[in-house]
């Protein structure tokens, strides 16, 4: 009889990485694929949260210079806010909400006409008419500020009413200045309603104007009120027109009466500036928080038909 074999198995050469260097790979591959885009979001928010807190922390500082208030919240004092009571901003801030209120009112229902208008009718000019809004809204509305004032000047003459020094009168030129592009922001919306709508209307004994106010603006009411924010916070922070139309302090809006504060480099007073800058963005940020539902879809549905 042979003797019994014994195999013994070879010892295998490959080895298994330690949990340690598998954990490393691991984290290095999240940081490639996924990490580097917490650390930009990082920057970006401290990029746009620093100016805010920097403002602030001025108003808070009763020096009333900008050189003081490098040590954030160093000191805390609400003197900047109680001082605006002695100065007129309250009343540049009550003509900022009216002129800013109106215009926006303004500016959704006369886009809001405009839109329906080009987006539902056929008329002769119609295509011409949208080129030339087109080209109109390129040039920059500040470039017309001379022939504004004469056009006021002159107006002034015969009608007071819409003149220099009139709230009316600038209303008037932030509603033409923004009715082009108001008009093709609502346009491409109003082209996403259904023309079959407004015929099912019509065979049910439906009028234009029945059918703008019933119909086809509770079913646009998120480019509305894109439409609306836009029109009031550029009315709200303009300060070259409101400069050139607005000539009594009594008129002023806060753009331009709050940049009296710091235009003499002798005697700015910044930390009065940044408790007015802070109180005057209360008004755009809770407009912005109300509407804030509607902003994404009307911003973006109006693209999905053109």
């Amino acid at each position: 009889m042979s003797a019994p074999t014994t195999t013994t198995a070879a010892p295998s050469t490959a080895t298994t990485p330690p949990d340690g260097s598998r954990t490393a790979a691991r984290r290095r591959r999240w940081l490639l694929e996924v990490g580097w885009k917490y650390l930009l979001a990082l920057v970006i928010i401290f990029y746009a949260a620093f100016p805010l807190v920097y403002i602030l922390s001025a108003s808070l500082n009763p020096r009333g210079t900008l050189s003081a208030s490098n040590a954030l919240f160093s000191a805390l004092d609400f003197a900047n806010y109680a001082a605006l009571g002695a100065t007129s901003y309250w009343t540049w801030y009550g003509n900022t909400l009216l002129i800013g209120g109106v215009a926006a009112i303004g500016a959704v229902f006369m886009g809001a006409c405009a839109a329906y208008a080009f987006s539902r009718f056929r008329f002769a000019g119609r295509r011409a008419s949208l080129t030339s809004l087109l080209i109109i809204q390129m040039f920059p509305q500040a470039l017309a500020f001379i022939a504004i004032f004469l056009l006021l000047l002159s107006l002034g003459s015969v009608f007071p009413a819409l003149g220099l020094n009139s709230k009316i009168a600038l209303i008037c030129v932030y509603l033409g200045g923004a009715l082009g592009t108001n008009t093709f922001l609502m346009y491409g919306f109003f082209n996403t309603i259904p023309m079959e709508l407004d015929e099912s209307a019509k065979i049910d004994g439906a009028s234009h104007a029945q059918i703008f106010w019933r119909l086809i603006m509770p079913l646009v009411t998120p480019i509305l009120a894109v439409v609306a924010l836009l029109a009031f916070i550029a009315a709200f922070g303009d300060f070259i027109i409101a400069r050139l139309v607005l000539v009594s302090q009594d008129n002023w809006t806060l753009a331009v009466g709050m940049f009296q504060w710091v235009s003499n480099q002798l005697s700015s007073n910044w930390g009065l500036f940044a408790a007015g800058a802070v109180l005057a963005a209360l008004p755009v940020l809770i407009l912005f928080l109300s509407l804030q539902r509607y902003i994404v879809g009307g911003l973006t549905s109006g693209a999905v038909k053109g």
